[in-house]
């Protein structure tokens, strides 16, 4: 096998490889809205801490693995012992459910892209209604780009159980997001290799543009103030915490198998250590990186909403008491409330419920993640700017990029293990076992193209890998320490890259990121007790907003069966090893791989 194991034609390409798969969709919508969430710069001391001691030496240990038994992730973990071959089955289950989900998000790219074209923006405003007498009446009450995103992308239906029948014009986004993900995985690490050079790099070139564009913005500073300004009694938050760990864990990719692919494909002298931390280090910093760029836009959009919002006041007040034109402005806006109040009580009170409460710190405090800040927040500002279709297609391809890029990561995972495969691999060639996997995470993923697509996307990401990745890497690390063995995994390190293991690993995977783990388990399993009944954001077309609604029992028995599909490969695959052993004759049971 390590014969014929095709390789990276160059380590750089290993690097631009687990780069591009880890620096994701995650680092745009989930590091900014944890910065607003949890103190704006000091939210940076738990986060970089949490990179330290588990982010970095989890990524090393996968590496490591990978690249010292040269298989996927179920021969890796078989080779340790067939015993522990559920945990690798458990990864090829998790990365499946992920990829069904997450081209979908490339559909919708894609549907935006194909949009950005036209002038102006189709979410710039709202549609006239049936009889052109006004706007849609879901359009006034939401806004023009909720409209466009709920209603013309999504076509979402009231609730889950109302599921409608495909959106054929997703349907088709999807299926291309598809071919562009086959077309790039084609040839393994020969077509991957090639494509990572762009998925991995040119996001930059966008982001630095973005942040050149953000930066000139008005209102760009009030956003970076807010980042940048430290709240420190945010640090005795435990949930500031946790989800710094969580966005550890999950921005770097662990626990799916990709990074075990990738590295089985290194030469087995390639010095894994130093390309984790390096891996590592340009993830987070492009977290902070995207983040600059967020907040500038956030900065933006929120100056222009409150000055929006200061006119309307101003024009109300000067229509209703007569003021001259220029009078009232925005510095002396509040005097003249107080006087107008005091001078006119009895027309003051009728014009009241008329005037907006103004406030940029509140429009700053908006907090909004995943989708909402990709298509509507992001959207809202980019209608609002100069040339705006030029920013909504660098916008759209630069998020495409990513998700395409983590996309070579998640077919990896699954990917790899099933060519190598000596039955699969001796009945069909690589480029079949290609599209076949392709074509059914296509045929699955038509479920999220249907008017309760969203809602069904929502539970997949939500519940198919949280639990499941942090059992898969608590049994991975205490596989490797006390299964394997950390003495001989060190040896094998050492006699594979000629470098000794420092203390700092050994004392990482020996006790402290295990032990974090298990806390970051607890932490999600006790959430969902005392969570209660499940419950989901609905969209109500009447009120034009989203409202708070219980998951049906038939969502709740597919959120179950999500998490136990993953997590029980692992006890029931060992127990059929056990059994099958036993049942044969004299055979002992298997000892860890010498």
């Amino acid at each position: 096998m390590e014969k014929t194991r095709p390789l990276w034609a160059t380590p750089l390409q290993f690097v631009f490889a687990c780069i591009s798969y880890a620096v994701g969709l995650g680092n745009v919508w989930r590091f900014p809205y944890l910065c607003q969430m949890y103190g704006g710069g000091s939210f940076l001391v738990p986060y970089i801490i949490m990179l330290v001691v588990e982010g970095m030496p989890l990524l090393y240990l996968e590496l490591a693995v990978g690249q010292r038994m040269r298989q996927g992730s179920i021969g890796a973990w078989r080779t340790i012992s067939p015993y522990l071959s559920g945990v690798g089955v458990a990864s090829v289950v998790v990365s499946f459910f992920l990829c069904t989900y997450y081209n979908v998000i490339n559909a919708w790219a894609f549907w935006y892209l194909f949009h950005s074209f036209q002038d102006p923006l189709p979410w710039s405003v709202c549609p006239l209604n049936g009889n052109r007498t006004g706007y849609v009446e879901e359009c006034e009450k939401a806004s023009s780009t909720q409209y466009f995103w709920y209603r013309k992308t999504l076509n979402i239906s009231p609730s889950i159980q109302e599921s409608g029948a495909v959106q054929w014009e997703p349907a088709l986004c999807l299926v291309l997001a598809w071919l562009v993900v086959y077309l790039c995985i084609l040839r393994g690490t020969e077509s991957t290799g090639k494509v990572v050079y762009f998925t991995a790099l040119l996001p930059y070139c966008v982001l630095f543009i973005y942040l050149v564009r953000g930066l000139t913005l008005h209102g760009a500073t009030n956003g970076l103030l807010y980042m940048f300004t430290p709240k420190m009694e945010q640090l005795a938050n435990p949930k500031a915490w946790i989800n710094a760990a969580t966005q550890i864990f999950f921005s770097l990719g662990l626990g799916f198998g990709s990074l075990i692919a990738f590295a089985s494909y290194n030469e087995p002298s390639n010095n894994c250590q130093k390309h984790a931390i390096i891996v590592s280090i340009i993830n987070s910093s492009t977290s902070i990186f995207a983040s600059i760029v967020t907040f500038s836009i956030y900065g933006f959009k929120a100056t222009f909403n409150y000055e929006s919002c200061l006119n309307k006041v101003i024009l109300l007040l000067t229509n209703s008491f007569d003021l001259e034109d220029g009078f009232l402005t925005a510095n002396n806006l509040e005097q003249v409330k107080d006087y107008l109040a005091s001078a006119y009580p009895s027309k003051y009170s009728e014009v009241f419920p008329q005037i907006k409460n103004c406030s940029l710190e509140s429009e700053l405090e908006t907090a909004v993640q995943g989708t909402g800040l990709a298509f509507i927040v992001y959207t809202e500002a980019i209608k609002n700017m100069k040339v705006s279709q030029l920013w909504s297609v660098l916008y759209f391809f630069m998020l495409l990029l990513l998700g395409i890029g983590s996309m070579l990561g998640n077919t990896a995972a699954i990917l790899t293990p099933l060519t190598d495969s000596k039955v699969i691999s001796s009945y069909l060639p690589k480029e079949a076992i290609s599209g076949l996997v392709c074509l059914a995470n296509c045929a699955i993923g038509m479920l999220f193209t249907m008017k309760a697509g969203s809602y069904w996307f929502d539970i997949f990401n939500d519940y198919a890998a949280t639990l499941s990745l942090l059992l898969i890497v608590l049994v991975e690390t205490v596989a490797v320490c006390y299964l394997y063995g950390l003495s001989r995994f060190e040896s094998d390190l050492k006699a594979m890259t000629g470098h000794a293991l420092n203390w700092y690993w050994k004392a990482m995977w020996g006790g402290v990121s295990p032990l974090l783990i298990i806390s970051l388990f607890i932490f999600y399993l006790s959430d969902y007790i005392i969570t209660g009944t499940l419950q989901y954001q609905a969209w109500d077309a009447a009120q034009g907003q989203l409202v708070t609604k219980d998951y049906p029992p038939h969502a709740l028995a597919v959120i179950g069966l999500l998490v136990a599909s993953s997590i029980m490969c692992i006890p029931l695959v060992a127990l059929g090893t056990l059994i099958t052993r036993r049942l044969r004759r004299g055979d002992p049971d298997p000892a860890p791989v010498a």
